[in-house]
């Protein structure tokens, strides 16, 4: 993409592009509920529908077939997320939108530099959102990136950006409705920086993901993540495992309570966005979500950071066999 908006974080690119496609109320977009609420807060802030739809239970992201099901007369977009770091296969949605006339939209938020048939994420969308927050694999302490292939689309996201004022207007005329969404110069500096250590920052979490890989191999009731992306790469965001069939929403939220005691931190990924109450009307759609519901409750986010040893690899492994094996998990 040759043209980037950089922006206070990856909500307010998904918003501002929302925005500058004009989707408004009586549009719908279809996105997961397996994601993070950000991505359905920037479709209600345009009045617009949130439509979930069902994901794949190896990739987590969106299942192709869902989408199609989910699109009705007055879908506008796509929103695609490349969830935790793995992209999502883009071909068949990107086929489905030009048909029915829809914009495809990239959350990379998770993604940065994974990618898709050899070429970046975030690239092959109408336009793709990436986010820079803490816990992501570079931050600005706090910050996101529009990019797009469109100049002028560009053009009028960094005047939303900034209080609606555009390049010919003066410093206090604002020819659109716009917003404090701007990212500061010492914000952007501290990204600059760890740019140019990206490629190592992604090895460093392939490695650590590769050594989660090889510990949990004695654990059958521990499914790790997808490793393989066709002609791709993933982006080692999160290292979130999923629990067997037969674990309950309970047993996994034991297993969480278990490791802490340990002093080990772990997290659930993600609650789904249709069992929240601001979207429980968006789920009487007759949307089969059966994934979804099932991948959520059995989903556990082991510690990963880049400088994460073999040895702490290795304890946070044995304390899961340790629990798991203690059938305590009520």
């Amino acid at each position: 993409m040759p043209y980037g908006v950089a922006l206070s974080s990856g909500t307010a690119g998904l918003h501002l592009g929302l925005a500058a496609l004009g989707i408004g109320e009586g549009d719908e977009v279809i996105l997961p509920s397996f994601t993070f609420i950000a991505a359905a807060n920037a479709v209600l802030y345009q009045r617009a529908t949130p439509v979930f739809a069902d994901i794949d239970p190896l990739t987590l992201n969106l299942d192709p077939a869902s989408v199609a099901r989910a699109v009705t007369p007055r879908t506008r977009a796509i929103l695609v997320v490349h969830t935790f770091g793995c992209p999502a296969d883009l071909d068949p949605i990107l086929q489905l939108a030009a048909r029915h006339g829809a914009r495809v939209i990239e959350d990379a938020c998770e993604a940065l530099g994974a990618q898709y048939h050899g070429r970046p994420v975030g690239g092959f969308g109408d336009f793709g959102v990436f986010g820079f927050y803490p816990n992501k694999p570079i931050t600005t302490g706090e910050g996101g990136m529009l990019v797009t292939r469109d100049r002028q689309f560009a053009e009028t996201v960094r005047a939303l950006r900034n209080q609606g004022r555009r390049p010919a207007d003066g410093w206090l005329d604002h020819s659109l409705l716009g917003y404090n969404y701007r990212l500061s110069e010492l914000n952007c500096a501290l990204g600059l920086s760890q740019m140019r250590r990206i490629e190592s920052i992604l090895a460093q979490r392939a490695d650590r993901a590769a050594c989660y890989r090889e510990c949990l191999r004695s654990i059958p009731e521990v499914a790790v993540p997808v490793f393989d992306s066709a002609d791709g790469r993933i982006s080692w965001f999160v290292f979130a495992v999923r629990l067997a069939p037969s674990f309950t929403g309970q047993a996994r939220d034991a297993i969480l309570r278990f490791m802490a005691s340990r002093g080990i931190g772990c997290g659930r990924y993600f609650a789904p966005l249709h069992r929240q109450p601001l979207y429980a009307a968006c789920a009487d759609r007759g949307h089969d979500l059966t994934v979804t519901d099932q991948v959520a409750t059995r989903t556990l986010a082991l510690p990963f950071f880049n400088r994460l040893t073999d040895a702490e690899i290795a304890e946070v492994c044995l304390t899961l066999r340790e629990v798991i094996d203690s059938g305590h998990l009520s």
